[in-house]
């Protein structure tokens, strides 16, 4: 076992670690952010995106050995909160990028990273396409994901999204496709 220091979602954590256990493994079991989804176990599919100093990582292969002592992870619990989310939560929200769920975290980390690398610079709905390649998704086309992260880039967010939206039961039935 060795004692790591991360900076977790902005928050000063020790924790006591096997240097064989994966970050995924780590942030799921120790710190309990389930966001964090282990779909192919193997590094390809992305539901296990964070940002680690920075940067997107896949989390299921990246050993804690690896991790530097004092590193800085963002998960989609550090992006924003039901009271107070992200613009680009809200855009996903808008645009209907949601399907099953279990890659949306990955996909959101994938598009912050995105977002903070090109934020001021024109992008195409290429570009974005290409951002995102290394996401896998059984639901959906991706057309929704594109255009929310294209609403970000551009500062177009949408600014009064319905707060049907939210509720338990469903969107309105204006909001239903």
């Amino acid at each position: 076992m060795i004692s790591k220091t991360l900076i977790v979602n902005g928050m000063t954590k020790t924790l006591l670690v096997n240097p064989e256990d994966s970050l995924a493994d780590v942030l799921r079991g120790q710190l309990l952010l389930t966001s964090v989804n282990v779909g192919c176990g193997t590094g390809q599919c992305g539901a296990c995106n964070v940002i680690l100093d920075g940067k997107l990582v896949r989390t299921c292969t990246l050993k804690m050995k690896r991790v530097e002592d004092g590193a800085a992870v963002t998960t989609l619990e550090g992006i924003g909160t039901p009271e107070h989310m992200h613009p680009l939560q809200l855009s996903w929200m808008f645009h209907g990028g949601a399907q099953c769920g279990f890659c949306t975290p990955g996909l959101v980390m994938s598009s912050t990273a995105f977002i903070e690398k090109h934020k001021g610079q024109p992008v195409t709905r290429e570009e974005i396409r290409r951002g995102h390649a290394g996401n896998l998704c059984r639901c959906t086309g991706y057309d929704a994901i594109i255009a929310a992260v294209e609403s970000c880039l551009n500062d177009t967010p949408p600014q009064n999204t319905c707060a049907c939206l939210r509720k338990p039961d469903g969107p309105c039935h204006h909001h239903q496709s």
